[in-house]
């Protein structure tokens, strides 16, 4: 498929604008498939898996469709959990910055219904919500679906898994029959095609078809820490793995640019790609990299692109990427030529479901590790140093430097001294990875040791919504509790 950028897809210059500030330089490929067709108006079934960024793929058209003049609600988005309602809230919000005439509110179980009634008496153009809770409001009167144009199901094989068949049937009876109808599954199974011929009109079909992982020499490796601690973390694994040469990825061109500037603030030999460069600048980076002048380069996804060097030892995911099949290609890039290699990812909040989705994705597991302490480092720096020696004892020719050694020892320093002054020698020359203002990451097992009681590593994820952390909390009929899906 041709590859397309954002501005192919002529979106509203406000849309652009806040695709701009996300920085995220094309579209995915569910994104660049469907969001033509949602256009142009057409119902679509799209099949596609959770991370596959689906959420701006009906988001952006359906955004562009809102008349900011009307405050009635204009479009519906129906997801299985309050945990995605909130986030694909949270999303269409970000994209619909410049356009602050939307109004979008999540209504799910969980959170207090005056809260949702308030909102809703306001005015609104966008409802995301749970099929439990929207129920409520419309046997309540405070939701009115007539001035509907979009409606979209997100998930919806989950939504049909837990039962939400007829509260769906009931939600789209009460909305026009000329409207758009969108429906997303990762799977499309006898039950989502029956829902698709009832409700839909001649849907358009896009289906993603996926990269498989098929490098078995790849050991892979997560972390989860603060969004502050991840350049620590990064500086201490490179030191601890010392490898011949690093590829970094990040999400965006911004953040590219970031992670470059502090590397190189600490002494490590680092470039950044991405689609901002000139392509004398890429030529430039790409040539001091494939020689060894550049040991490390931070690049998006869209931008290493056809990079094939054999030698990248390691790869590391600075930012879980946005779809499960980036994944598959990032740490594709290490292991070539029957060599074996190792992937990092660094995992915040709300990251560790995403690895979540790719694991189940690509059919692989991630192990859980921990960031190396202090001591580890200096341990890993004078093994290093002892292989550097061992081979310079078996592979060189040393008769001279014997003759110097033994002048400088005379009288006034003994064999040993010498040994100690060249492993001092050689750690002094390492990049230092402690910053002054930036304490060291604890490992997990400090912590354990520090407060007495055993480790609880998903308890890093907290919602910033009382409601998704509420489990006593009030739910709509028929709905489970599962923490948030990302998009």
């Amino acid at each position: 498929m041709k590859t397309i950028s954002f501005p192919d897809l002529e979106l509203s210059k406000e849309l652009e604008k806040a695709i701009t500030d996300l920085g995220f330089e094309e579209p995915t490929p569910i994104q660049a498939l469907a969001i033509p067709m949602l256009i142009e108006g057409h119902d679509v079934i799209g099949q596609a898996h959770t991370g596959s960024g689906k959420t701006a793929a009906y988001g952006l058209p359906l955004l562009g469709k809102i008349d900011q003049n009307d405050r009635r609600v204009q479009a519906l988005v129906m997801c299985p959990t309050r945990e995605l309602a909130i986030q694909v809230s949270e999303e269409l919000a970000k994209l619909g910055k410049y356009l602050p005439g939307i109004m979008i509110i999540p209504v799910y179980g969980g959170q207090p219904i005056e809260r949702q009634l308030t909102a809703l008496k306001k005015g609104v153009q966008v409802v995301i919500g749970t099929p439990g809770r929207i129920i409520d409001h419309l046997h309540r009167r405070s939701l009115d679906l007539s001035n509907v144009k979009v409606v979209v199901l997100d998930e919806a094989d989950e939504m049909l898994d837990m039962g939400f068949r007829d509260d769906i049937g009931d939600i789209l009876g009460r909305t026009p029959e000329k409207r758009q109808t969108v429906l997303f599954s990762a799977t499309m199974a006898a039950p989502i095609m029956e829902l698709a011929k009832k409700y839909q009109r001649t849907p358009k079909h896009v289906k993603v078809v996926h990269a498989q992982l098929t490098v078995p020499t790849i050991e892979q490796f997560y972390y989860e820490m603060r969004e502050g601690d991840k350049i620590e973390a990064l500086c201490r694994l490179l030191d601890r793995y010392n490898p011949k040469l690093s590829l970094v990825f990040s999400n965006t061109k911004r953040r590219v640019d970031e992670i470059t500037s502090r590397l190189n603030s600490r002494g490590y030999a680092a470039e950044g790609l991405h689609g901002d460069m000139s392509q004398s600048q890429r030529e430039r980076v790409m040539a001091k990299f494939r020689s060894g002048v550049t040991d490390i380069l931070i690049a998006t996804d869209v931008a290493a692109r056809g990079l094939d060097i054999d030698d990248i030892e390691a790869v590391f995911n600075f930012d879980v990427p946005q779809d499960p099949e980036y994944y598959v290609h990032r740490i594709g890039r290490t292991a070539r030529a029957g060599r074996s290699g190792r992937s990092f990812t660094f995992v915040s909040g709300k990251e560790v479901w995403k690895l979540r989705d790719i694991q189940r994705y690509a059919n692989v597991r991630i192990t859980p590790d921990f960031i190396p302490s202090d001591q580890d480092l200096e341990e890993q720096r004078t093994l290093q140093a002892l292989t550097k020696i061992r081979e310079a004892i078996e592979k060189e020719d040393l008769d001279n430097y014997r003759l110097r050694a033994q002048a400088m020892m005379g009288e006034e320093f003994t064999s040993l001294d010498l040994a100690a002054a060249l492993l001092f020698m050689t750690d002094k020359a390492r990049p230092k990875i402690d910053s002054p203002s930036q304490a060291p990451i604890p490992r997990d097992d400090e912590k354990r040791e520090r407060n007495n009681r055993p480790p609880r590593r998903r308890e890093a994820y907290k919602s910033p919504h009382p409601a998704s952390n509420n489990r006593g909390g009030q739910r709509s009929s028929g709905q489970r509790d599962r923490r948030s899906y990302t998009h």
